[in-house]
């Protein structure tokens, strides 16, 4: 395949080449990418903004990530960061620092999956920079939502007694991770193996291709239900979990036989002799959504098969895990750190 340095297009030569197709969707977008800055109008609700960085060798690895999926991911857990605080996203920029490594068509490839996530939550890309970088790929998003002041969900809301309650299932995306780890090792140790996948397609979307639950946002409108806390799990349950606890000033009580884990993950984690509550707990990227909700509107989610109780805030307690035997033991925030060494990973 032909390959075009891009500095054959230079900087804004680039930029014009990757915005000249993008669609406006939003009626709050009222001037997208092309001037000094974007212009969005006021609708008389509160604006949510969020933003994530994510740095080659940190967060990512191309060896086995496809760029398409990386873009695609890159936006979408942007956009959950909205939907927790149950908002819906509506503009996006974003900024690539590039190395000289990467073609035109790499950068088409990426931004093909941004442009896609965008097309797939109905999210306008409204601007964004490119840079030269000597340290590999940088990708920069910003999102900006909207939500009616009434209906914002903080992580400090949660009252005792609260139920906790989590969407999809827990784990997944970790899992799906030390396969990929996996491969890349046997393949850097023998050239040319072809990587062994088969049975994983689940465990693997997860972790390339995950999805922003806009559908349990609006899941829970229609039920009436309004979170009085919530976060998406990003850095893995036992981290989420404890700011909204530290937030609320608040205990919790989760009990391991509610933890929903998909089948695949257990198999998998067998693999590896991992126990799949602690890949459920600490594993991160999962990207479900982590609420509380009243006692009183128990019977609204009860049986949903999108939705799982899995504890209760407890006033005057530790955060505990309830062990199938009963025993309790305190939950360790063992999840993402950016800022922790890798000696501290290890110990």
């Amino acid at each position: 395949m032909d390959r075009t340095e891009l500095s054959s297009l230079g900087e804004f030569g680039l930029i014009k080449h990757l915005t000249e197709h993008i669609t406006i969707n939003q009626k709050s977008t009222v001037l997208g990418a092309g001037d000094d800055a974007a212009v969005i109008s006021e609708t008389g609700e509160q604006s949510l903004v969020t933003a994530d960085m994510l740095m080659e060798g940190v967060h990512f690895d191309l060896a086995y990530v496809p760029l398409k999926h990386l873009g695609y991911k890159a936006a979408v857990v942007n956009f959950s960061d909205i939907y927790a605080m149950n908002g819906r996203p509506e503009q996006m920029v974003v900024s690539l620092g590039l190395s000289n490594r990467f073609s035109l068509e790499a950068v088409e490839e990426l931004y093909a999956g941004i442009l896609l996530a965008a097309e797939v939550y109905g999210v306008d890309l409204v601007g964004g920079d490119t840079v030269s970088s000597k340290a590999g790929l940088a990708i920069s998003i910003t999102v900006i939502g909207k939500a009616p002041e009434e209906k914002v969900v903080y992580r400090k809301g949660a009252k005792n007694k609260d139920l906790v309650v989590v969407s999809g299932d827990l784990g997944a995306a970790y899992l799906g991770l030390q396969i990929l780890e996996r491969e890349k090792a046997v393949f850097e140790s023998t050239p040319g193996v072809q990587p062994d996948l088969e049975g994983y397609d689940y465990i693997l979307q997860r972790q390339l291709k995950p999805e922003a639950r806009k559908d349990v946002v609006e899941l829970l409108s229609q039920l009436g239900v309004q979170p009085t806390a919530m976060m998406d799990i990003s850095d893995g349950l036992a981290s989420d979990m404890k700011h909204i606890c530290d937030q609320s000033n608040l205990g919790v009580h989760l009990y391991e036989d509610k933890l929903p884990i998909d089948p695949t993950v257990v198999s998998a984690a067998e693999d590896f002799r991992l126990d799949p509550t602690m890949c459920a707990l600490n594993g991160g990227e999962d990207y479900e959504l982590l609420f509380t909700i009243a006692q009183s509107d128990y019977d609204k989610i009860k049986g949903n098969p999108h939705l799982t109780v899995i504890g209760h805030m407890e006033e005057g307690s530790a955060p505990l895990l309830i062990a199938r035997d009963g025993s309790a033991h305190e939950i360790q925030a063992q999840g993402w750190d950016a800022f922790k060494t890798e000696s501290e990973e290890e110990s």
